[in-house]
């Protein structure tokens, strides 16, 4: 008599499986939406460049002691990350000169604070992110 259940187990337990599996996707996704909202990154590029850039420039623009500091640059990495997650992929966007100059920007800013996540930027990092980010929000501005 056990026997004749065990073929009812085996799909019992694959369709818990399945659900199981349904439920993180579901899940995932989910998180997935609401976390690229949380980014601010809107999908108009024009004006999502100029936004990231002058949330940048307000981030590195800080002092080293300002309390704010540590929160306002976990926000701009974020922002970062979904300003070139978005627009990346984008064939129509990530050759223009605004794009090119948006992203050394964002790789200089995120490679300075991944290898030093506790020192403030050098002042000729600063002055170079300042130069490319103004000229990155120029360029959009043109269409270029």
């Amino acid at each position: 008599m056990a026997g004749m259940f065990s073929p009812f187990r085996q799909r019992l337990r694959l369709l818990i499986s399945r659900l199981a599996i349904l439920l993180v996707l579901c899940l995932s996704l989910g998180l997935t939406a609401c976390s690229t909202a949380s980014t601010g990154i809107t999908g108009n590029y024009v004006e999502d460049t100029v936004a990231v850039a002058d949330s940048l420039l307000a981030t590195i623009a800080l002092a080293a002691e300002d309390p704010a500091r540590g929160e306002a640059e976990t926000q701009a990495r974020s922002l970062s990350s979904g300003y070139v997650a978005r627009y990346r992929p984008r064939g129509d966007v990530n050759g223009l000169a605004s794009f090119t100059t948006m992203q050394t920007a964002i790789n200089s800013l995120a490679g300075h604070y991944t290898n030093y996540p506790n020192r403030p930027l050098p002042d000729a990092l600063k002055e170079r992110l300042t130069k490319e980010l103004n000229k990155a929000e120029i360029s959009v501005a043109r269409g270029a």
